[in-house]
């Protein structure tokens, strides 16, 4: 963290528990940062925090604590079973989820509560097992929670206190009935300490706080300033063909030892990593597709420098600290401004500075209107140079993505199938319809492209790049 991200509260000046302290000290903070330092003095107080700080700013660490402290100060009631959780956390997918597990083992390392990570599409019976064996802190994604759930495995009745994590993602991803489904079950919101963050706050988030926390205090770490100050924004006014030979042009020009590229689709995704690959450029795709223990393995090569380009549709882009990405390329800019946000929020994390590059294609420069009004100033454009648009080699073969089971399809993660939720896997037929799918008749094409004759010919192949 850099000088000017921190304020000068120290950590030892927060009254915090000696064991959270000596977690404090082993991961190397020493003073808060804006987030920390406004919502620890009033959840170590016992108040209810509505938090908004932009993304890399230190809110799992601050609901962290805050969660720790409170815990240790409030022991639980006289009877509490062992499968009765005393905090819960929750977020919207299964990275964000590990990453708050992991930051809860580094601080939390010196306490002994048992900390319970669940998220779908992997080790449903061992998570299963966990929380028979006794759980204090119950971490996940909200389908695979309620899952266990309504198998009673667990009950929420001695929930002390309650974390929502990128509570308006939960809106976006169509998580909130699951959300409330959770609240209804906990005690009432004045019998435990709730803590709702986000990096941006909407009025349906709002609404939740309202209904589902004690008078909560609201804080807004810097609302005029949407984007980080140590981004260097850009934007290419490109054609669609043009693309992929800017991406590699630029990526040719820097040194793109940690580069994240978000793509709007996975069929895109897969197609820019096959033209990098064939271009001498090593990446690989990163999308709700991947099997669960692919996509770790990828984000800890990706951590460790070994990776330097990930290509991403915005599964990855929120609540993921992943340290000095150094560039963000939107190869397709978002539909939603927020989500604009939120993936060059990837790069110039906890002070740092980083690059976040844009293109304005034929198919998606109408959104860039919608983006330079909510980050409240235009976006600098690069020029397209000859030297930036290399002549390239054919994309290299990638192998089809394996298919995943149904417990991998949801984007959160939450583990529970289409049968589990109450829906046919199979299709659904009407009256009068036959069970036997009708053999499909082969087109046939006649020499002047009508329709009539036996002689074949292929369409031709090769879409244009985009």
């Amino acid at each position: 963290m850099s000088e000017q991200h921190l304020t000068d509260i120290s950590f030892n000046s927060l009254g915090l528990p000696e064991p959270l302290l000596r977690g404090v000290e082993d991961a190397g903070f020493e003073f808060c940062t804006p987030i920390q330092a406004e919502s620890l003095p009033l959840a170590l107080d016992g108040k209810d925090v509505e938090g908004q700080a932009q993304t890399g700013t230190g809110k799992s660490a601050a609901f962290l604590l805050a969660a720790f402290a409170h815990l240790m100060k409030n022991p639980p009631a006289n009877g509490r079973k062992a499968t009765q959780p005393r905090a819960i956390m929750l977020a919207p997918t299964r990275e964000l989820a590990i990453q708050i597990h992991k930051d809860a083992e580094q601080l939390g390392k010196y306490t002994d509560f048992r900390k319970v990570l669940v998220y779908g599409g992997i080790g449903y019976d061992s998570q299963k097992q966990a929380l028979q064996d006794g759980v204090d802190i119950l971490i996940g994604t909200p389908g695979r929670i309620i899952d266990y759930f309504k198998q009673h495995v667990f009950d929420l009745k001695a929930v002390q206190v309650m974390v929502l994590d990128e509570a308006d993602r939960m809106f976006d991803l169509g998580f909130i009935k699951d959300i409330r489904y959770l609240l209804h079950r906990m005690p009432p919101p004045e019998k435990r300490l709730s803590m709702l963050f986000s990096a941006t706050l909407s009025l349906k988030v709002n609404e939740l706080a309202y209904e589902h926390m004690n008078d909560p205090v609201a804080i807004n770490v810097m609302p005029d300033k949407v984007t980080a100050d140590k981004v260097k924004q850009t934007v290419y006014y490109t054609s669609n063909d043009e693309k992929i030979p800017l991406l590699i042009g630029l990526l040719r020009h820097m040194d793109p030892t940690r580069t994240l590229v978000f793509t709007n689709t996975k069929h895109r995704a897969e197609k820019v990593c096959a033209f990098l690959e064939g271009n001498g450029i090593h990446a690989e795709v990163l999308s709700g597709d991947v099997p669960q223990k692919k996509r770790q393995r990828l984000l800890q090569e990706f951590i460790e420098g070994k990776l330097p380009v990930m290509i991403a549709t915005d599964v990855a882009a929120r609540g993921l600290h992943i340290p000095e990405v150094s560039h963000v390329f939107n190869f397709d800019l978002p539909q939603d401004a927020e989500d604009y946000v939120h993936r060059i929020g990837r790069t110039a994390r906890a002070g740092a500075s980083g690059d976040a590059i844009s293109f304005a294609c034929e198919d998606h420069s109408f959104s860039l209107p919608e983006i330079e009004a909510f980050i409240g100033h235009k976006i600098p454009a690069g020029q397209v140079t000859s030297e930036l648009l290399p002549k390239l080699d054919p994309p290299a073969k990638r192998e089809r993505p394996a298919r995943i089971g149904r417990d991998n399809r949801r984007r959160d993660g939450g583990g529970r199938s289409r049968s589990d939720r109450g829906v046919s896997s199979k299709p659904q037929r009407t009256r009068g319809e036959s069970s036997k799918p009708a053999k499909p008749k082969p087109a046939t094409i006649k020499g002047n492209g009508e329709p009539g004759s036996t002689s074949k010919r292929k369409a031709p192949s090769g879409p244009a790049i985009g």
